[in-house]
Formats: structure tokens, sequence, C-alpha cells
């Protein structure tokens, strides 16, 4: 594939090319891709399970077909029913160096080019965090009608702060109200694992984690890596984990298959497949995804009966244990919800994680904007109206 160059005559503007997906995963690989800390959702293999989108790859810099990249994007583009017109989406990208003050000078000549492509609008998901609540502080203020919107956060991050501050100058939005309306989860629960051997960790669990654990060590649970045949039997225990808390993710088998199959071709063990057996059964099965430094428990799903031997506390002290051994800096337990309402049905699921002794992020959240042109805006409310109503 060719660099197309977007170049431009203003200021420091950075060239901006399409690359081959070599190019891009070198990148990604590279000491400087590595330092910006890219996620799973903007590997080149995410295209291949997002069906019912067209991606491209784009990399900034001088050098684009020599691989010497500053920054890059995977795109996906979903063509708008009716019209020739995309809305384009860079889920938890782009990867960019979001510290520099000179943001105009790689936004816009994105921009550009998704207009040159066809698109009407653009959302991304810048990676600095926002804000930081501890476990402790949390636990603390758990009650009835709370959020953690009403907790005082433990730290508020000053380059999220400013990015946000940024993009509002230049016309972007972000996505729905304070604590929803982004595709990707916008409170996430993070174990650091930098400078932490397994006595750390194992200190940061709490007594109930602790002693489930070791419940589960006495009760022979056994944990096993699986594989792609074991999938079927991963997704019947996330039907019942789904028909038990409530929830719904819209997936199907072949999804987790076609992702398993993408990742895993594109480096072997990117994606794995964790299992907890107890007496010749699978309980709980929970997938993990590791990119550079960074390691992510997706997925979990676990039977109904035989809870007490808590499988899912053992699978996830192996898997907290094999991220560190990955050599990764933190361990991303993905979305938890905002509530602290502890009669609260989703609450649960932040008390658990809690138990790790991590804490809550708030990321930037998904932020939109239309590209210039009267059509585009036009395009774009009735975009925004259309997901209104679903």
């Amino acid at each position: 594939m060719s660099a197309l160059l977007v170049t431009a005559g203003r200021g420091h503007e950075m060239p901006l090319g399409l690359v081959t997906p070599a190019v891009y995963r070198a990148f990604l690989a590279s000491r400087e891709g590595g330092e910006l800390g890219p996620g799973f959702l903007q590997c080149p293999s995410w295209a291949q399970v997002k069906d019912g989108w067209r991606a491209q790859l784009v990399g900034w810099g001088p050098e684009q077909e020599s691989g010497r990249l500053s920054g890059a994007a995977l795109v996906l583009l979903r063509q708008l029913p009716g019209t020739r017109k995309h809305f384009a989406y860079l889920p938890e990208g782009p990867v960019a160096d979001w510290a520099d003050p000179d943001i105009d000078g790689w936004l816009g000549p994105l921009l550009r080019h998704l207009r040159a492509t066809g698109a009407f609008a653009v959302r991304i998901g810048p990676s600095p965090a926002y804000r930081r609540w501890s476990a402790t502080r949390v636990k603390s203020a758990t009650g009835p009608g709370r959020r953690l919107s009403d907790v005082l956060a433990s730290e508020v991050d000053p380059l999220g702060a400013a990015v946000a501050e940024r993009l509002r100058a230049r016309g972007w939005q972000r996505c729905g109200g304070e604590e929803d309306g982004d595709a990707q989860p916008r409170h996430v629960f993070r174990v650091p694992l930098a400078g932490r051997g397994p006595d750390d960790l194992w200190a940061g669990l709490n007594q109930e984690w602790r002693r489930n654990v070791r419940r589960a060590e006495r009760s022979g649970v056994e944990i096993v890596v699986g594989g792609a045949a074991d999938l079927p039997e991963f997704y019947r225990l996330l039907r019942i984990t789904e028909e038990r808390d409530g929830f719904r993710l819209g997936r199907s088998l072949e999804y987790y298959e076609r992702q398993f199959a993408a990742l895993n071709s594109e480096e072997p063990g990117r994606m794995k497949l964790y299992l907890a057996r107890h007496a010749g059964e699978v309980l709980a099965a929970h997938t993990m995804v590791h990119v550079g430094h960074r390691v992510w428990y997706q997925t979990g799903a676990s039977a109904g009966h035989r809870r007490e031997v808590r499988p899912s506390n053992l699978l996830q002290w192996r898997m907290l244990l094999d991220a560190r051994s990955l050599g990764a800096d933190v361990y991303d337990m993905r979305g938890v919800p905002s509530t602290l309402d502890p009669d609260d049905r989703s609450h649960g699921l932040l008390r658990w994680k809690l138990g790790t002794g991590g804490e809550v992020v708030e990321t930037l959240g998904e932020w939109e904007r239309p590209l210039d042109g009267t059509a585009n805006h036009a395009l774009h409310r009735a975009f925004q109206a259309y997901l209104a109503r679903r």
C-alpha cells in the first residue's frame, strides 16, 4: 500500500498517510510506539474483528513507507445507509503523543484525510486518564444513591484535563453525559504492576480475596490456559453469566472465535483463554489480551453452581501473576459501573474488582465532531438523533 500523504503548509503539521499492516505493527512494537501505550483496539487485527466496518491504517511522520512513524491510527469506517458517506471511528485511538501541546499538528491532517475519504463525522478515544479513585476511597464512599461523581477523586490527571480543554476549544464534544455515552467503558479498574513482586500483589488483595484464593486452592481448583477449541465452553458459561447477572453483551460465539483467531494470528499469545476446572468440570473462563506493556482482563464467565469453591478469584490471581511475568506495567480489568449503591445490582462487579486493591480510573471517554461542510454537519445531527432513538 503506497503512502497517500496529506501535507499542509500550516505551522508544524505532521504529514499523514496510509501505511501497510507490517509498518503499523512495527511501529506499535517499537520503543517509540510502546511509550504511547497502544491498546488492543488499535491493533491492525481489530479490523478483522469488527464485522460491517471498512478499515484504514494511517500513520504520521515524514517516512511512512520506511516505517519511521511518530503516531498511528486504526480508522474504522461505517457507511451511512442511503448515502456514500461514512462515520469514522478510532476506538481508544489514535496512538499519538497526547502530551504534545501542538494538537493541531496531527489532528488537522487526520481530519482533512477523513473528509477526503468521505467521512461526515469522526469519533476518537484519547488515551490519557482524567480522574482516579483509590480502592480505599471508593469503598469508604459506598452508600444508598451514591455515585462516583459524588466522591472527590484521589487524583486529577493534569494531562487529561489539558487534553479535554484543547479538544473542546476545537469543537469536539464529549459523547453522552458525564458517566455514559461511549462505546467503550468510561470507568475502568486498573491494578498497577510496575515494580511490584508477587508478595506485593498478594498484600494488595483484601482479606476476602486472599481467603477465596486459598479456598479455591484447597478445594482443588485447577487453572489452565485453553485454546480455540475451548471457546464454545467459554461462550456457554458467558450466556449463563449474562442471564444470572442481568446483562447482555450481544456477541456471538463466532465473534469470539474471530477475535481469538485474528489477535493470535497477529501475535501468538496476544489473546489467551484461562479456564478454572474443578472435579473435571470447567466452572469459570476468562479472556486476557496483551499488547506491549499492558494487559487486559477482557471478559469473564462462570457457572451458576459450585461457586463456593471460588474459581474466579483463583483465575484472576493467576492472570495477575502472568501479566506481571509478561512485563506489563498495568493490569486493566476493564469497565466498572459508576454506582456506589450496594443495593444496585451492578455494584457487585465494582465491589469484586475493588478487592484486588487497584484503582478506579475515569478515562477521557470518547469525543466526536462533524467534519467541515454544511452537509456533513447536517448528516451528523441526523446521525446523533438516530442514536438517541435507539
